[in-house]
């Protein structure tokens, strides 16, 4: 059975912030992923990483837009089956924003220790705990 990986949190910064955060290509760069050479946040939207020299190639298409509130995409890799889907959901809370995450499909990928669920889950608990706050904290007065 295919159990979705959910984590949410509250981000002292208000929504637009943390939009841009999210589909501004050099944000993005900052606390996601710094390997993202091209971004845009339209639907179909193929991204574009420089090689890092890894054996997993990651293939992402943006599959969801909402301005302002929701952004999903694809998450596969070149040469493997399998593929997930990540989703960005944003509620305002006052000035501050609440972050919702879900990561489907994982188990649609190879039984391999590169895919096992928990560093998926370990990844995002970085990722969206440490790496973003951080970087939101940095931008926001």
């Amino acid at each position: 059975m295919d159990t979705p990986f959910l984590i949410e949190q509250v981000y002292d910064t208000p929504i637009e912030k943390m939009w841009q955060a999210l589909t501004d290509k050099d944000k993005i760069k900052e606390w996601y992923f710094p390997q993202l050479k091209k971004f845009k946040p339209i639907v179909g939207f193929k991204f574009e990483f420089t090689d890092d020299g890894s054996n997993y190639k990651k293939e992402w298409r943006v599959t969801q837009v909402e301005e302002g509130r929701k952004l999903a995409h694809s998450w596969s890799y070149k040469d493997y089956p399998g593929s997930s889907e990540v989703t960005f959901e944003l509620f305002e809370e006052g000035n501050k924003t609440r972050l919702k995450l879900t990561h489907t499909g994982l188990a649609s990928f190879p039984r391999d220790p590169h895919f096992a669920q928990h560093r998926f889950e370990d990844g995002w608990k970085q990722i969206i705990g440490s790496n973003l706050k951080n970087y939101l904290k940095k931008i926001t007065p």
